[in-house]
């Protein structure tokens, strides 16, 4: 059995065979940082072998809870990617898997290549109601994308915000990202044709190509956290912030989300801002009514888990949601996709997928047209 992960988002490192048809693995850590949780490789050789792949640093990685109750995603075409049996005994992580191909791929979820992000751009920017605006570079010399719809409503229009995939890992984010596009850009949809008329939509799909290409769980080509320096971001070491930031402050900001997943919790939430210190009951109000109304109108959404609630004053300004929030005084929100599957729903053949995280992206602008008149 061979295995290699020198492509578009791939990450592994092999330490040796560990027995007939069993391999021994690492995951490497981002560039000059102490991260690591993503994986995607690929396998060759196995073909109807009952294979055993060990990855030996499992405990050691960001989120080791996040291994309890897991299957990785697997794919033989990359394409459809679907859930194979995976233990986690307290050290590694081991896949149990008999292939039915010669050729397998296996990633912590489906990935989300800078290929596919070029499609994604490549596809938009030929739709007549689209711009399409490179803000800046990363570090690695590619584009930061950011994707602008919508005739604004005047100047009464509102300004919608959508960014994703800050850490790269968290690939969900750039699926959901594509859901949205798909339903924002149907002119025969009547929601996505009332929002485009009240408002602009900013989207920035993929926060962090470099970390993307290089296969990172959370940081940048510098090994920088992106969702940790909204307060003075540095536009050596963080562009990606620094230009986005730029952008908000040039054009205004009535609505945002930030795009993430969370490898621990099986549930899809939202995370606010109840702890910045200029907070407002208006957009407090805003926040929770939102927060409702998805959870009314996607039964792949709740309310009951999610993260604490920072105390009042006590927010971290170097997060994007609550930078935004407070620089903006509006409604902003962190919403966090499963890794594992949603436990209120369970889909055990394919788990949380790229297709159900594009539903719910969908269903997030059925909520945002229930409130766009009131921001």
């Amino acid at each position: 059995m061979d295995i290699t992960s020198n492509f578009d988002g791939g990450n592994i490192e092999v330490l040796g065979p560990g027995g007939p048809h069993r391999i021994r693995l690492a995951i490497k850590k981002d560039h000059q940082s102490d991260f690591f949780q993503w994986f995607y490789f690929r396998a060759t050789g196995a073909l109807r072998a009952d294979c055993r792949i060990l990855i030996e640093n499992a405990s050691q990685s960001a989120y080791p809870d996040g291994w309890h109750n897991y299957n990785v995603v697997a794919s033989y075409d990359r394409q459809t990617w679907f859930r194979v049996p995976t233990e986690y005994d307290g050290t590694r992580l081991i896949i149990n898997h008999r292939p039915e191909y010669d050729v397998v791929w296996y990633a912590t979820f489906a990935p989300y290549s800078m290929e596919r992000h070029a499609d994604l751009i490549a596809s938009a920017s030929v739709n007549p109601l689209v711009r399409i605006r490179s803000i800046g570079q990363s570090l690695d010399g590619q584009d930061i994308d950011m994707i602008e719809v919508g005739s604004g409503g005047g100047q009464e229009g509102k300004r919608i915000w959508f960014i994703g995939r800050q850490h790269p890992g968290e690939t969900m984010a750039e699926w959901w990202m594509e859901g949205l596009l798909d339903r924002l850009l149907d002119t025969d949809d009547p929601v996505t044709r009332s929002l485009l008329s009240k408002a602009r939509f900013y989207i920035i799909p993929n926060m962090n190509p470099d970390g993307s290409r290089r296969g990172h769980l959370r940081t940048n080509a510098a090994g920088v956290n992106l969702n940790r320096v909204w307060n003075d971001p540095d536009e050596k070491n963080s562009p990606e912030v620094y230009w986005a930031r730029r952008n908000m402050e040039r054009l205004g900001v009535d609505f945002h989300m930030d795009v993430h997943g969370d490898e621990a919790l099986p549930y899809n939430f939202l995370a606010g801002f109840e702890g910045i210190p200029s907070i407002n009951e208006k957009q407090l109000r805003l926040y929770h009514r939102y927060q409702a109304t998805l959870a009314r109108l996607s039964p792949d959404f709740q309310t009951e888990h999610g993260y604490p609630k920072d105390a009042p004053g006590t927010s971290d300004l170097k997060k994007c949601t609550d930078w935004v929030a407070e620089r903006f005084g509006c409604p902003a929100m962190t919403l966090e996709m499963p890794f594992k599957d949603n436990a209120n729903d369970p889909e055990p053949t394919f788990g949380w997928s790229p297709e159900r995280s594009k539903h719910l992206a969908r269903h997030c602008l059925d909520a945002l047209h229930e409130l766009i008149d009131d921001l």
